[in-house]
């Protein structure tokens, strides 16, 4: 699925079923929240925090889409066209950070 395509599908779903977009501050916390729950996850499942019972069926891909979501209705509401951003940021890494990385010394094996 396209960016582009997904900012579609999301609107259209905003306006089939959630009758209409939440305000960008209360769209800006849900995302908040949404994020929590991954890094919830992630803190339990990957970190070294125990998991606990009632967090073992999380699904994380449930969670990240979750994010995603908001993340989307977010743009849409404030007339962000995600693919074009996301090219013009991956640009900007790649000309500010093309060998920053491979430089690294804490970086290497």
């Amino acid at each position: 699925m396209e960016i582009k395509e997904a900012q579609k599908i999301v609107d259209d779903w905003i306006n089939e079923y959630g009758v209409r977009y939440f305000d960008e501050m209360t769209n800006t916390a849900i995302l908040m929240e949404e994020v929590g729950e991954v890094a919830r996850i992630m803190s339990r499942r990957y970190g070294e925090q125990s998991e606990k019972e009632s967090d073992k069926g999380k699904d994380l891909g449930d969670e990240m889409a979750d994010v995603m979501f908001v993340l989307i209705c977010l743009a849409n509401q404030t007339g962000i066209d995600l693919e074009g951003a996301m090219r013009k940021n991956l640009e900007k890494k790649t000309k500010r950070d093309h060998s920053r990385h491979k430089d690294n010394p804490k970086l290497k094996d």
